[in-house]
């Protein structure tokens, strides 16, 4: 399990390839599913639009890089239809406020914990009074873009439907003990071999059912990822040209209209767009001559 903040920032290593493809930016987040769906990337073609790696691209997150089979395995916009709409959607989670169903505001979301196959673990909350505290995923019932609504009682639900068993093993010893009048010593012997036969079942369903999670754990599925090399045949220059053109087009209409979610700045300091200001082509026009393109993508709204 990982922090986002383990991931970004990270380098991408082709191993097929032996060479570095980008830099981690941001997750893309499957807010619906609860999931990370993909990681965008930076690299040294940013200003010809985003780029992403599937989640289940991703071979291993290691302390110093985040490891693919080879570059095919990543994404242009125009090839990551199934991923426009939560490129739409934007969800980032972090900085989100929590609150519960009963409209009480814990804190901010303040860090996210990603298991191996992409699921949101748990997130970690920070009061106003700056202690923090992790709350897990089954206990919260919607991640939005402004605010994450947590449901405290999903555990306690659970412990109830466990324990409900437990109550109709104690009737049948009830209609037993009216026979007691005539024959004493054989209702308890009756007694005793229903509660044993019972008890055996119950452990045996037990361990039928303690497998069938494990089935789970096979997650190499990293083999189907073959398809997007169906976008191999790009040799010639000139389509080359006109499928990047028409990519750059398509970013530039992606981000017209959005709202900027933070302040974006020259490396000289000076404001190109300010938090919450509309991204316009005088906006975009900067950023690019400022090669700060890539970061206006990935802080939108």
């Amino acid at each position: 399990m990982k922090k986002s903040v383990e991931i970004l920032g990270l380098p991408i290593i082709s191993i097929t390839e032996g060479r570095e493809l980008g830099v981690s930016k941001t997750l893309l987040i499957d807010a619906k599913n609860g999931t990370v769906a993909a990681i965008t990337i930076e690299d040294a073609d940013w200003y010809r639009g985003v780029k992403l790696i599937p989640y289940e691209s991703v071979i291993a997150i290691g302390d110093d890089a985040v490891t693919i089979t080879n570059s095919e395995n990543i994404l242009t916009l125009d090839a990551a239809g199934d991923y426009e709409a939560l490129l739409d959607e934007n969800i980032r989670i972090i900085d989100t406020k929590a609150i519960t169903k009963s409209g009480t505001i814990q804190g901010k979301v303040t860090e996210l914990y990603i298991g191996d196959d992409g699921k949101i673990e748990k997130c970690e909350i920070t009061a106003p009074d700056g202690t923090t505290s992790d709350v897990a995923t089954d206990q919260i019932s919607i991640f939005g873009k402004q605010v994450t609504v947590i449901d405290p009682t999903g555990e306690k639900k659970n412990s109830v439907a466990a324990k409900a068993p437990e109550a109709p093993k104690a009737a049948p010893a009830a209609p037993e003990a009216p026979k007691a009048e005539e024959a004493p010593v054989e209702t308890p012997k009756a007694a005793e071999p229903v509660k044993a036969e019972e008890a055996p079942k119950a452990e045996e369903k037990a361990e039928e059912v303690k497998p069938e999670p494990k089935k789970e754990a096979p997650k190499a599925a990293p083999a189907p990822k073959a398809e997007p090399k169906k976008e191999a045949p790009k040799a010639d220059a000139a389509k080359q040209a006109a499928a990047d053109k028409a990519s750059e087009e398509r970013h530039r209409r992606f981000l017209l209209g959005k709202k900027a979610a933070r302040d974006i700045k020259m490396d000289n300091g000076i404001v190109i767009v300010e938090a919450g200001q509309d991204i316009t082509e005088e906006v975009l026009q900067k950023a690019k001559l400022a090669n700060k393109f890539i970061e206006l993508s990935m802080n939108v709204q």
